[in-house]
């Protein structure tokens, strides 16, 4: 899969993560606050790396849409072009991690199903922010650990479903 993401579209991504992150600094800091933004977040993150799937699909989708709407935005005000920005991979999702990933999906979609007007706002920004953030070489560098450990995770349920034991 291959993204055309730019420097116009960090900028939003990193506008929307601060956006539903002052809050939540500003305010009493409660962690549980957070856990909407980053539902959004996880999914949007592993959705970089569903090559070939409708996640993969969507979050390439959206981090084009968000690097050209910056663009346009870019040029209006300054007339300078795109500035692209080189993007990476976090690695894999296995078969066990992607059907990992679906049960995340799952939790996250009845988060939005169940939650209130501003917790959908931050999933989807979580979502929008981690589909974006998720393609820079250094934020791979950072989440490098986070595709293992659904994939890890993937590997003890089956171990569970096959009466071999496991972690759960």
């Amino acid at each position: 899969m291959t993204v055309a993401l730019s420097l116009g579209g960090v900028i939003v991504a990193l506008a929307l993560l601060w956006a539903n992150l002052r809050p939540w600094w500003k305010g009493n800091r409660d962690p549980k606050a957070l856990i909407p933004y980053t539902a959004g977040a996880s999914i949007g993150s592993l959705s970089t790396i569903c090559v070939g799937g409708a996640l993969g699909w969507g979050a390439a989708g959206i981090a084009g849409l968000i690097s050209s709407g910056a663009d346009k935005g870019i040029r209006a005000l300054t007339g300078t072009g795109p500035a692209p920005v080189a993007t990476a991979s976090l690695g894999r999702l296995t078969e066990y991690g992607g059907a990992v990933t679906v049960l995340l999906l799952i939790v996250v979609a009845i988060m939005v199903k169940t939650g209130t007007k501003d917790d959908r706002r931050r999933i989807a920004g979580g979502f929008a922010t981690f589909a974006v953030l998720g393609l820079l070489p250094g934020v791979v560098a950072l989440l490098d650990w986070w595709p293992q450990t659904i994939n890890s995770v993937g590997e003890q349920v089956k171990a569970f479903a096959e009466g071999r034991g496991g972690a759960l």
